[in-house]
């Protein structure tokens, strides 16, 4: 899933290359992903594209006074294109949603959103007000913008697991699974640590650490193409997807706990004091 890293620095690749050109068409392949009636997407045809920001996980393609927002998802991805194909598209069951022609289709650049697998998430809006998309309206604090006194704030009183609370959008937006399990990492904390009982020692380095990953994951991933995007995330990972492989830090093996839909990978030795994590969904920390 692209998390607040990958989406600033696709942020970034549309700041330098797409700013200052002008929608020429929009060629909707995928109507569904569309989740806004009213503006029409055709409004975007003519607009220039303004600007364009972050909030969290989300997209906002700036098109003079009307924005494009997207969400990519678990699957979705934008790709550019200096000459997108001229000819429209055809419907189909290929992962192309939506294509924006940044100039006469045929002759000028573009990029297209497109989602692979069959579980569809990619979602679309047309906005005067990127607040106008729910998502966004319910968002956190950025999560590279909280301190430790915000974070302590955040955390105190709350129930749930530490990693619940990092990738939960409405208290801290911009961290998903990949990213918490870094920051977790480098904290040296549990991901089932509750998250109202940490000492200050313990906000302190997560605040410390949410920082410095998601910090260095933007400064090593700002100005790489787009293609080359999911290849720099998995490779800047130390425990993130690398389940049986040796901790860089201590050498002792990377394990995983499954949980629902996803799962989490973490260092034994560094985070939970030698002691494993039981590897099903109603897992608790082995005592």
């Amino acid at each position: 899933m692209p998390e607040l890293p990958e989406v600033e620095a696709i942020a970034h690749h549309l700041r330098q290359h797409a700013v200052g050109r002008t929608v020429r068409r929009v060629d909707v392949v995928s109507p569904t992903v569309l989740k806004t009636v009213e503006p029409e997407w055709s409004a975007l045809i003519g607009r220039e594209v303004s600007g364009v920001d972050r909030h969290g996980k989300f997209l906002d393609v700036r098109c003079s006074g009307l924005s494009l927002v997207a969400h990519l998802a678990r699957a979705g991805w934008l790709r550019w294109q200096d000459v997108p194909p001229a000819a429209p598209p055809r419907p189909g069951r290929g992962p192309l949603a939506l294509r924006v022609h940044l100039g006469n289709p045929g002759e000028g650049p573009g990029f297209d959103l497109t989602e692979a697998g069959t579980r569809k998430g990619l979602a679309v809006w047309i906005v005067a007000d990127p607040r106008e998309v729910p998502g966004i309206a319910a968002l956190g604090p950025d999560a590279l913008d909280v301190g430790e006194e915000e974070l302590t704030e955040l955390l105190a009183g709350r129930t749930e697991r530490v990693k619940t609370v990092l990738t939960r959008q409405s208290l801290l937006a911009g961290i998903g699974n990949a990213y918490s399990d870094e920051i977790l990492h480098r904290a040296r904390l549990s991901p089932f640590a509750v998250a109202g009982r940490l000492s200050g020692d313990e906000v302190a380095r997560l605040a410390r650490s949410t920082r410095e990953v998601l910090t260095d994951a933007v400064r090593r991933t700002e100005g790489q193409e787009v293609a080359r995007l999911k290849g720099e995330k998995r490779a800047g990972m130390r425990v993130h997807g690398r389940t049986g492989l040796p901790c860089p830090v201590c050498g002792d093996q990377i394990r995983e706990v499954s949980y629902r839909d996803r799962s989490s990978q973490y260092c034994p030795t560094c985070q939970t004091g030698g002691r494993q994590l039981a590897d099903r969904r109603l897992s608790r920390l082995l005592r």
